[in-house]
């Protein structure tokens, strides 16, 4: 039986897109291709992501392989990704009917400290039974130890879990840890219906 529900957070709760924060500071499709090569899909990404650095270091990390005349653009992406973080749409009722339901409701997501910055404005913190994100514990879905890591912190069992996330390694990476997980695909009125059907099973 399904009692707890595990939810990604970027593209399934909050919109992360980078496209949107290159055109608010890119002149040029020029600047966009290296600013999305070196910051958005350089390693420094997944570092801050694990942990390993903070968010506000990426800009001087990465700056070294930009060129200076894009250097303000960079910074400003780098220091002001987060503008894009805004809801998808029906997330919040998705959250509200899951809690209303009264199944455990967590987040386990891939994300930098600035989490605890954007985050909150969705909704408080303290909405979920547990938020649990990858910079805290240097691990990153979908190594099956972060899923292990999270069930143990809040003493779930894995077969009582859907996990749900926009990316298909990561759904996986689930599976493998126990846990019964589905992709999302943009439609959280389809999540209800799919509550809906399994709490009729």
């Amino acid at each position: 039986m399904i009692r707890n529900i595990v939810l990604d957070m970027g593209n399934v709760l909050l919109d992360f897109d980078p496209e949107f924060v290159m055109d608010q500071f890119c002149s040029s499709a020029e600047e966009k291709d290296i600013i999305r090569k070196e910051l958005f899909r350089g390693p420094e990404w997944l570092m801050a992501d694990r942990g390993d650095i903070k968010d506000k270091e990426r800009f001087d990390l990465v700056k070294a392989r930009v060129p200076y005349k894009y250097h303000q653009a960079l910074k400003n992406c780098a220091n002001r990704w987060d503008i894009c973080m805004k809801p998808i749409e029906g997330a919040e009722e998705f959250c509200r009917y899951v809690k209303d339901h009264g199944y455990g409701i967590y987040v386990l997501s891939n994300a930098s400290d600035l989490f605890y910055t954007y985050f909150p404005k969705f909704l408080p913190l303290d909405f979920f039974d547990g938020v649990f994100v990858s910079a805290d514990f240097h691990m990153l879905k979908p190594d099956i130890r972060i899923y292990e890591t999270f069930l143990s912190k809040y003493g779930l069992k894995a077969s009582e879990c859907l996990f749900i996330d926009d990316r298909q390694e990561n759904v996986e990476g689930a599976m493998k840890a126990g846990m019964n997980a589905i992709r999302f695909t943009g439609d959280h009125k389809a999540g209800i219906s799919y509550l809906e059907e399994i709490s009729r099973a």
